[in-house]
């Protein structure tokens, strides 16, 4: 009898376009990978996959195949996830971040995300959006937090949170009495993003003028190391005012007042649409509750006896 097993190497070797992916998704060998396609074809009775270059694709009659193993790996999803113990969610969920979340609510999502499926592990690795937007397409993640939400093919996306984004400098730079033009702002290095990010290009497009001094702009991919050369009044950081709450509240930064009017950053969770994405979207969903400011207290259910 054919089990869900070998079905669901099936979907996951079409999907991913090899047996490498495949193996990696399912935290298991390449050998592995090829015994249970093996398996299932002389189940079915047919081949299902031929190599092509270096991709993997499935036959007339994997097509045929994939419609199905689709609708019975979506099934059970659902099944598990309407009647089964959350607590047996189990498996590794590949998530990228970008680094404002990691300033804010991070560390929050892995306790709720411990508490509520102590089965499920996190592999979490922090990038600039359009690296995880990248990542996200050649399906090396499972789930993103980026600024989005993204449009591509296939595509899931929920609306996470909106940060404003200030200007913040250290008291020692004595700008904190009056309200600045970008006229005073530029007379100071502008610290903020690193390059390819949209909060880098909104700032370079606002200080990149001719009726400005020479633009002295300053970026990282660390805002650990943006809000530090700020405190040392290096320069006026441009970051959201979320991330470094607890640095003007003890007075080591100070939001200045200005006439400019920058867009808030809004970051989503995305994934890519598939027929297994229960676990992706319960962290995505606890992943919104956090971000709007809930506590999360809600866990596994005990078992009755």
């Amino acid at each position: 009898m054919t089990d869900f097993k070998a079905i669901e190497t099936f979907m996951w070797v079409v999907t991913l376009g090899s047996f490498r992916g495949a193996a990696q998704k399912l935290n298991t060998t390449q050998p592995a990978i090829s015994q249970r396609i093996a398996q299932l074809e002389r189940e079915v009775g047919v081949r299902l996959l031929q190599r092509d270059r270096r991709m993997v694709l499935p036959t007339p009659s994997g097509r045929q195949l994939m419609v199905y193993a689709e609708k019975l790996i979506g099934l059970r999803s659902e099944m598990l996830a309407v009647v089964g113990d959350r607590s047996a969610m189990r498996g590794v969920l590949r998530l990228g971040v970008a680094e404002t979340i990691v300033h804010t609510w991070l560390s929050q999502l892995i306790k709720s995300v411990n508490h509520a499926y102590p089965n499920i592990s996190l592999e979490i690795e922090v990038d600039i959006t359009s690296n995880l937007r990248t990542r996200l397409l050649a399906q090396e993640i499972e789930l993103a937090f980026l600024l989005g939400p993204l449009t591509a093919p296939s595509v899931s996306n929920r609306v996470l949170c909106d940060y404003p984004v200030g200007f913040l400098a250290s008291p020692s730079l004595g700008l904190g009495t009056r309200q600045l033009t970008v006229h005073d702002l530029a007379k100071f290095p502008i610290i903020t993003f690193p390059r390819k990010t949209p909060p880098y290009e909104v700032v370079r497009s606002l200080f990149n003028r001719p009726d400005l001094p020479p633009m002295r702009l300053h970026a990282s991919a660390s805002i650990a190391t943006v809000i530090h050369m700020a405190i040392e009044g290096l320069g006026i950081a441009v970051i959201p005012t979320a991330i470094v709450e607890s640095e003007m509240t003890d007075g080591r930064l100070q939001l200045l007042s200005t006439d400019v009017q920058l867009p808030k950053l809004t970051f989503s969770a995305s994934w890519l649409a598939s027929p297994d994405t229960v676990a992706v979207e319960r962290v995505a969903e606890l992943a919104a509750n956090l971000a709007r400011g809930g506590v999360i207290v809600d866990g596994p259910p005990q078992a009755r006896h």
